[in-house]
């Protein structure tokens, strides 16, 4: 993978990202960085509960990337309610 590859991959993750943050009602903490790991985080997790199902850009399978990082957002906002003892 090239440098330019990495970074389309990385934007892409990204976008995955910013879709699921508007669908689950959670938020990321912090700005694109964490925005990049969260949608290639969630890339993996939804890979790997969907495979590579869906319209791919730059490597990144669309659609299980948008559910895998809605997951991650969702129970890590659901962890980060816990913690600070509110009702989720």
């Amino acid at each position: 993978m090239s440098i330019l590859g990495f970074l389309l991959f990385c934007l892409v993750a990204a976008v995955c990202a910013g879709i699921a943050e508007y669908i689950v009602p959670g938020r990321i903490p912090g700005g694109i960085l964490t925005s990049v790991v969260f949608g290639i985080i969630g890339a993996w997790i939804g890979s790997s509960l969907m495979g590579a199902m869906g319209p791919a850009l730059a490597g990144v399978a669309i659609l299980p990337a948008i559910v895998g990082s809605s997951i991650l957002i969702f129970g890590l906002s659901l962890l980060a309610s816990i913690a600070h003892g509110r009702k989720p």
